[in-house]
């Protein structure tokens, strides 16, 4: 393993799930930031991840396992299948899709 990927593993075991969740959607949000100006193969490909992101999300909430309160796995899987109906809208909003990320990470930050 190398220093860097230690590096990562020890300071990822001192956050919280919650936290490593929240990062991945700020992390789609820089994409989506960036493709927002870029040509039609970043904006692709930043809601191609999102896209990706959002169906792993719908599928866990959808998961029986899932311990979450039913009423708020059925209110996050709508928002779910709200994201990925504008991406794939012919000219998707970009804002709009920022907005429900930024949203869902503050959520998972408390």
């Amino acid at each position: 393993m190398t220093t860097a990927a230690r590096a990562y593993q020890n300071a990822a075991s001192h956050r919280g799930v919650r936290a490593q969740e929240a990062d991945v959607f700020r992390r789609a949000n820089v994409n989506l930031h960036a493709a927002k100006t870029a040509g039609p193969v970043a904006k692709a490909k930043a809601l191609a991840d999102n896209h990706r992101l959002w169906i792993s999300v719908v599928d866990l909430l959808r998961d029986p396992a899932n311990t979450l309160p039913k009423e708020l796995r059925a209110s996050i899987v709508s928002v779910g299948l709200a994201v990925q109906r504008e991406a794939h809208r012919e000219e998707p909003d970009f804002g709009f899709l920022i907005s429900v990320n930024e949203s869902i990470a503050a959520g998972l930050e408390g």
